[in-house]
């Protein structure tokens, strides 16, 4: 139903009720003659009713363009009374209309109810008229008509007749209205010159938006030339492009990319990849395709697709799981190593019976030269795997582990995807050597880049930065070596099995000698038919000529005694040649190895204790010597820790407090300087273990009491005299071994570690629990007149004498 408006103009106050339509976009100028669209049945309505009752149209813009039933709220403040000149229906939802503006109107109240919007509305002239003639307005009148001269330069397009009646009217008012009116200004500007009631501040605004308009074309401008010198270029550019290779095609020297991108898509689909990766790589053969083959680009996305292609997605090597035949070539190659050998054999069981056994990481502990790395090639021959091996010793790059990212130069993958590359399989076995000698620094901790690949719950998705597309490592065999695991960051070594590999005893040295170095380099030398070794010539390389945990300087001393034989076979000297311990002088000259420093014959002030190092256990002996006429005053040389300083004063305490208990005053101590040494003084020493060794030799040098010489000791002390347990048993008493002691003093607490021990170590060293270093010194000072039990013939301990037939679980 229609609504009933009725038009009367309140002579008084202007105020005049009037259909009205919501203009989108659009702002209309008094005395001016336009043309536009409407659509919305509100807006076609108040058309229809404004022509019908020959009335007035209120035209007004609102302010968002979306709104479909805007409000008062909606609608800007100022608009424009009309009149409806012409009406044409072009459909039933599309009305074209011609309206001439009349004069300007202030929005008072807007009727929303009904078929169309009904405004009512006061007249708003606009006001400074009277003063169009000052020399202000002269000069923004001529201000509009430059700025406008130079926009017609810029904007081309504008017709003619606007030009013509802009630039020949000096009507301040006419420009006012006419300008905005005919310009291609946004709508927003528009409004705000509409809503400007001063015929100076509506010209000003002009001026400004004249500027702005020129300075915006003017920019557009030179980004099109920029834009088209760019094409030309490009035009000429693909032409000698094309002649080029129309030529090369006739010297058979193009370089298709086309032909490229075919041959990877058929790599990729052979592949038969995850749909994400698939993706990923497409991607990149597509920019590949659009690019010329001599771009650097297309050199740097060929080089990443060789990467990816190229690595082992789908191979995978079968696993020899003949455990009889494993155990023959662990025991072929190596000699001992029986821990380690029976963890690859558990391995070996475990696959046989269940296929679903992800990749394990082992850790080989041991110090130098023991054969971490060779044990870990004969790994990989007992499996039938391929074998890859990396350096880790000096890495401090993160990058050098998961690669650089392609936005660099020269990128490139990581060490795990290189070792891969060259594995060609999934499922290889990757030697991780030195583990423990990586560093870190502002470039990144390669530690922490190892936890992911290390971890076999995460490692089947590992992303190298250079990829960035995941690769499975969970077929993987992990094997990393280390001589020590204190530089080992803990989240990393709680990913490892750890198997500690221990120095080589004597008797293993000579047969790791006689069946697989001597042999080696006797074949290497060329002098099988020419050199032989006598059991005694090795044992005298071995006691005389080396002093390490491994073999690696005993084969550097076989190969020295070679090249001399070597000289006098080649020089017709001798035929044939049998080493022989008396021989060895005569060759290599006098014994190399100077025998340790450590109490070898019952003395006062001097007691033998056991050291750990990173390349196996060592005889530290501690010595005391008394200064009479001092003040007290303890001093402590031999370049020690601070742990071990405070141990030496523990024992002086002791030594104070149990003083009458070995023959002497507590009051000497106010007339005596005490001086502690630990010999090899360079060499720093640290650590808890001393604390055993520092009461005795304290004690024995303060009661006057011998320290007996075949016996050594460890073990940390308390303030109260108890005896707390240690580490690195096992490499400790290795030391004792090598150095001909006959007893071991160790913390009770330290029994169950016996089980670690070689068994020909026990067999030759008596090991003696103790709790307090009140037991120790029992056993350690010889008295002289009452004589205490003979500890050197003491039954082994019930807990070490052997090792237990069933599983013990500590």
């Amino acid at each position: 139903m229609a609504v009933k408006v009725k038009v009367k103009i309140d002579k008084n106050t202007n105020i005049v009720p009037m259909p009205a339509i919501a203009l989108r976009g659009l702002v209309v100028f008094p005395n001016n003659v336009i043309h536009f669209e409407v659509g919305r049945e509100k807006s076609i309505a108040a058309v229809e009713w404004a022509m019908e009752h020959n009335t007035p149209v209120f035209l007004i813009a609102q302010r968002d363009m979306d709104m479909e039933n805007p409000t008062r709220n909606d609608l800007f403040a100022y608009g424009v009374v009309a009149e409806v000149k012409q009406l044409l229906r072009i459909s039933d939802t599309l009305v074209k209309v011609l309206v001439e503006g009349k004069y300007r109107a202030k929005l008072l109240e807007l009727e929303t109810e009904g078929s169309f919007l009904s405004a009512t509305t006061k007249a708003a002239p606009l006001r400074g008229l009277r003063n169009a003639n000052t020399e202000n307005i002269e000069a923004l009148v001529r201000s509009i008509k430059n700025a406008f001269q130079y926009y017609i330069t810029l904007n081309t397009r504008l017709p003619k007749d606007v030009a013509y009646n802009i630039l020949t009217s000096d009507n301040a008012q006419f420009l006012s209205e006419y300008v905005p009116s005919n310009i291609l200004f946004k709508y927003q500007d528009k409004q705000l010159i509409l809503d400007e009631n001063t015929l100076q501040g509506r010209l000003e605004k002009l001026v400004e938006l004249f500027n702005k308009e020129n300075k915006i074309i003017t920019i557009e401008k030179e980004i099109q030339e920029k834009v088209t010198d760019n094409l030309d270029k490009n035009q000429r550019d693909y032409y000698f492009r094309e002649q080029i290779r129309v030529m090369s095609e006739e010297l058979d020297d193009y370089d298709d990319t086309r032909h490229e991108t075919e041959i990877y898509r058929e790599k990729l689909e052979n592949l038969h990849l995850d749909k994400e990766i698939e993706e990923k790589l497409n991607k990149e053969i597509d920019r590949l395709a659009k690019m010329q083959g001599s771009a650097q680009e297309a050199s740097v996305i060929r080089t990443y697709l060789d990467t990816c292609l190229e690595l082992p997605w789908n191979v995978i090597t079968k696993d020899n799981l003949d455990i009889k035949k494993a155990e023959s070539i662990l025991n072929k190659d190596h000699y001992g190593l029986t821990k380690v050998k029976e963890r690859i054999l558990e391995l070996l069981a475990v696959r046989k019976l269940s296929a679903d056994v992800k990749g394990q990481i082992i850790c080989l502990v041991g110090p130098p030269g023991v054969g971490k790395t060779s044990i870990a090639r004969s790994i990989a021959a007992c499996l039938g795997r391929e074998y890859a091996r990396m350096s880790l010793g000096g890495v401090r790059d993160e990058a050098e582990i998961r690669g650089h990212r392609r936005t660099y130069i020269g990128a490139m993958p990581g060490k795990i995807i290189s070792a891969m590359q060259t594995a060609k399989t999934r499922n290889p076995l990757i030697l991780m050597d030195e583990i423990d000698k990586m560093a870190n620094d502002f470039r990144g901790d390669p530690a922490a880049a190892l936890l992911e690949a290390l971890d076999p719950e995460q490692n089947s998705t590992f992303k190298d930065h250079y990829l960035d597309i995941p690769f499975d490592l969970s077929e993987v065999l992990f094997i990393t070596t280390a001589n020590s695991l204190d530089t080992i960051p803990r989240p990393l070594r709680d990913r490892m099995d750890i198997i500690e590999l221990p120095s080589y005893t004597r008797i293993e040295k000579f047969n790791i000698a006689k069946k697989h170095l001597v042999p080696k380099q006797l074949d290497k030398n060329g002098l099988k038919a020419h050199v032989k070794f006598s059991s005694a010539g090795i044992y005298g390389l071995i006691d005389g000529y080396t002093a390490e945990a491994g073999v690696r300087g005993l084969e550097r001393a076989i190969t020295e005694v070679l090249r001399k034989c070597a000289k006098q076979v080649a020089a017709q000297e001798i035929e044939t040649i049998t080493i022989t311990a008396v021989g060895l002088e005569k060759i290599l000259g006098p014994k190399r190895v100077k025998p340790a420093f450590f109490n070898r014959t019952d003395a006062i002030g001097i007691a033998n204790g056991l050291a750990w190092t990173s390349i196996g256990g060592e005889i530290l002996p501690i010595e005391v010597q008394l200064i009479p006429g001092g003040s007290g005053k303890l001093e402590i040389t031999g370049s020690l820790g601070d742990v071990m300083v405070e141990s030496a004063k523990l024992a002086l305490t002791y030594a104070k407090v149990h003083a009458e208990e070995y023959g002497y005053s507590a009051d000497v101590f106010k007339n005596l300087d005490i001086h502690i040494h630990a010999p090899e003084g360079a060499v720093p020493k640290d650590g808890p273990s001393a604390g055993i060794t520092l009461a005795t030799a304290l004690i024995s040098s303060l009661s006057g009491l011998a320290v007996r010489g075949d016996v050594a000791m460890t073990g940390e002390i308390t303030l109260h005299g108890k005896v707390l347990p240690i580490g690195g048993l096992k490499e400790k008493s290795m030391a004792a071994y090598r150095e001909g002691m006959k007893l071991v003093l160790i913390p009770k607490d330290n029994v169950a570690d016996l089980y670690e021990v070689d068994e020909v170590v026990k067999e030759t060293i008596k090991f003696v629990p103790v709790s307090t270093i009140q037991e120790a010194l029992e056993i350690n000072l010889i008295k002289t007149k009452k004589q205490k039990k003979d500890y050197a013939t003491a039954p082994m301990p019930p807990q070490a004498a052997k090792k237990p037939s069933a599983t013990v679980v500590q």
